[in-house]
């Protein structure tokens, strides 16, 4: 598949997703929006990826949406990739935030492009990886918080600008972030606006773990690998479903209901017979099944899209 502002490659079923704007640090356009999304359908569809590791190319990760529309880059719905520029390094780093679609609307206003990219990683059927290799800004960052892991550079730099920029929260953040960090750490950051370390991002567990530079990437695929060398791809897509659609349980029951039905199918399917036997006869376990053909009913559909008709 040939993209032009992302880079998608597959390579020991481990797929990587690059945001590849280096000459503007990785900034977030129309154009890298869909292209985005494109590439978590061409990983859910590949029986091969049972990983997605998503890094930026250069010295960023993403610095926020490219501001070349000028004071009125979040009233415009005909944004694409061409012609536009970032808003450029500040001293403290940060570009800026996400950007609307165009022809997409929610209560009859536009669809923000970060929150189509996040409900898209939300909806991944492979466990996915954020391998934050600088700053990650505005939607540079909100587009990680769907992600499974984050793991940062010690290069790397995050900031929730949009309050600096008369807008708010987006990327379905409001929902993500406090889940993540807790609502008081969710209302510093964003009430601030401010620029902060991976230091701090790791204090506050934005992110899983902070390396050297150089370290970041092989520690990625190496838990990408650990993944695809040792479980089912079906038992994890099944595990992922359950634990995120269970952020938003009403009660414990609601999990036990939903575990309970997913115990039931897969108790007796191909993958839980080898998985058993692979443990008794000491042998790695070589799973049978596939995402693309035998998901059970039970797995959630989450997050389910209430508007679509």
């Amino acid at each position: 598949m040939a993209f032009s502002e992302i880079a998608y490659e597959v390579t020991d079923h481990v797929a990587t997703v690059t945001l590849k704007r280096p000459e503007r640090l990785n900034a977030f356009t129309f154009t890298m929006r869909g292209e985005l999304i494109e590439a978590f359908d061409l990983a859910d569809a590949d029986d091969d990826v049972r990983a997605v590791v998503v890094t930026g190319a250069g010295r960023a990760f993403c610095a926020g949406a490219d501001l070349g529309g000028g004071g009125g880059t979040f009233a415009r719905r005909d944004q694409t990739s061409e012609g536009k520029t970032t808003e450029g390094e500040t001293p403290s780093g940060e570009t800026s935030d996400g950007e609307t679609t165009d022809g997409e609307t929610v209560d009859g206003v536009p669809r923000d492009g970060g929150g189509t990219v996040a409900l898209r990683i939300a909806r991944s059927l492979k466990p996915v990886i954020g391998a934050i290799n600088g700053p990650a800004v505005g939607v540079g960052v909100t587009m990680t918080l769907p992600m499974d892991v984050r793991l940062a550079s010690e290069t790397a730099r995050f900031g929730f600008v949009f309050a600096r920029r008369g807008i708010v929260t987006e990327a379905a953040s409001s929902w993500f972030l406090p889940r993540i960090v807790g609502i008081a750490q969710a209302m510093e950051w964003a009430a601030t606006g401010r620029v902060f370390p991976a230091s701090e991002a790791l204090e506050g567990r934005l992110v899983s773990r902070v390396y050297p530079a150089d370290e970041l990437l092989p520690a990625a695929y190496a838990l990408a690998r650990e993944i695809a060398d040792n479980t089912s791809a079906v038992s994890v897509a099944a595990v992922r479903r359950l634990m995120w659609s269970g952020l938003s349980a009403a009660s414990p029951w609601e999990a036990h209901a939903a575990d309970s039905r997913l115990m039931a199918e897969l108790g007796g399917a191909p993958d839980s017979v080898e998985g058993v036997t692979a443990f008794l006869e000491k042998r790695p376990a070589a799973f049978p099944m596939k995402v693309s053909q035998d998901l059970p009913p039970g797995v959630p559909s989450w997050p389910d899209d209430p508007y679509r008709v």
